[in-house]
């Protein structure tokens, strides 16, 4: 039997497709820009039909409607990433966090006490050879497909076909759904005057020939609107956005100095405007892998002059970084801020960064803080950290005491903030 006919009878409507899934169940859905949307909203309009269903998935950006609070005991969300639309349910009860580094989620699927019995992902529309693409969102989706019983596609004729190891075969399906649904978007961030002296005083760190981790957001594009001036920059990270376009149509980034992956944009996943998903497609430049390749700190490593630039709530005085929590309410997640610190550390000439606003709150409360909140999470060690930069300035972390980090820290600290920061430190050095 061909693909086409195989495809056919895989057909399914998008209630049909969500009444596959049994009660009791683990899903796991396609993250960020490729989560799904038709099949998910089946299941919550017949939420009577499902009995203790666990919703699986990182960041997702839709709107996450078996979340809210009649969705009980119909559903219940388990996330390993916390976003906007999970945050409230987490916070009262309602949903759960599982704490992972990004790159290990594909090793968590394998493991007995977390299978996964569905997966739910968007594809591109199958090509000649009836393979389709996973689009934006290679990351943990492709490995889940990999790990799940059922796999459920929705064949989305607006998903970009993105190059790399971020296929599969129409054969490896078990239902499909066609849809056509146009992805969804990021808003271009606001860069104000602090966010791009930060990015001024990144791109002092950024030699001509390095390899870019960046995420999403004011800082990281405010880094790439300061690297006008670099030559021959490559791109390895675990998603890009917009932010990249201009410096690739400059030639700035051409990978051409990569030691690892030369020439190609690698990534895990996208997220962007339609803008930059007209570009990946069908683009041969950009690859997409998954997750526990693109991220494993002893891939990123192959990258000389690897540069990873992250974000985080607080540091406080020993250099400690917490991404990920606010006391003990979770903010977020680990992500792959630690994979890339650790990849980028042990990586020929890399650097690892984590840069900063000094201040949070309109300026009320200062992000370089004597003592983590109690209960906040660390994600990034103090044995780990490389640079801090904020708007002040870069703190070089690396080989120095208790005593001289904390003088670092305090002279890029906000200067509103340094008394009691100094406070502190004669405390404990004086």
């Amino acid at each position: 039997m061909g693909w086409r006919q195989l495809y056919n009878r895989k057909l399914l409507s998008k209630k049909e497709a969500a009444l596959k899934i049994a009660s009791n169940s683990r899903v796991v859905l396609g993250h960020a820009a490729g989560t799904p949307v038709d099949v998910i909203d089946a299941m919550v309009d017949n939420k009577e039909k499902f009995k203790n269903v666990e919703i699986v998935h990182m960041l997702s950006l839709g709107e996450g409607k078996y979340m809210n609070e009649d969705m009980e005991p119909h559903f219940r969300h388990n996330a390993i990433f916390v976003g906007g639309n999970s945050r409230k349910a987490i916070k009262e009860g309602r949903a759960d966090y599982t704490p992972c580094f990004f790159y290990e989620v594909p090793r968590l699927f394998k493991e007995e006490n977390f299978k996964v019995d569905v997966a739910i992902v968007q594809l591109s529309k199958p090509d000649n050879h009836g393979y389709c693409s996973f689009g934006v969102s290679c990351d943990y989706t492709k490995p889940a497909t990999e790990a799940a019983d059922i796999v459920i596609a929705e064949v989305n004729d607006k998903m970009p076909r993105v190059m790399g190891e971020n296929f599969i075969h129409i054969s490896d399906i078990d239902y499909i759904v066609e849809t056509s649904n146009e992805l969804y978007e990021l808003p271009a961030p606001n860069i104000g005057d602090v966010e791009k002296k930060i990015g001024e005083n990144c791109a002092k760190l950024i030699d001509d020939g390095s390899t870019l981790q960046l995420g999403i957001g004011a800082i990281p594009d405010a880094v790439l609107m300061s690297l006008g001036e670099k030559k021959d920059l490559g791109v390895h990270t675990e998603m890009f956005s917009d932010g990249v376009l201009e410096l690739i149509e400059k030639g700035v980034i051409n990978g051409k100095a990569k030691t690892l992956h030369k020439n190609k944009m690698i990534s895990t996943f996208l997220m962007g405007s339609k803008k930059l998903y007209e570009f990946i497609d069908n683009n041969p430049s950009v690859e997409l892998y998954p997750v526990d390749y693109v991220n494993h700190p002893c891939t990123i490593m192959k990258n000389d002059k690897m540069i990873s630039i992250n974000s985080c709530i607080q540091v406080d005085l020993m250099g400690q970084v917490v991404s990920e929590s606010i006391g003990l309410n979770q903010f977020s997640g680990v992500g792959g801020q630690v994979d890339y610190v650790r990849g980028s550390s042990m990586a020929r000439e890399g650097k690892s960064i984590i840069a900063i606003p000094s201040t949070a709150s309109k300026g009320r409360i200062s992000r370089i803080v004597p003592f983590i909140t109690e209960g906040s999470a660390v994600t990034t060690s103090r044995n780990d950290v490389h640079y801090i930069v904020t708007e002040y300035g870069i703190a070089n972390l690396r080989g120095k005491t208790l005593k001289e980090r904390a003088k670092a820290l305090i002279n890029i600290a906000h200067p509103d903030f340094r008394k009691e920061l100094e406070v502190e430190y004669n405390k404990r050095f004086k």
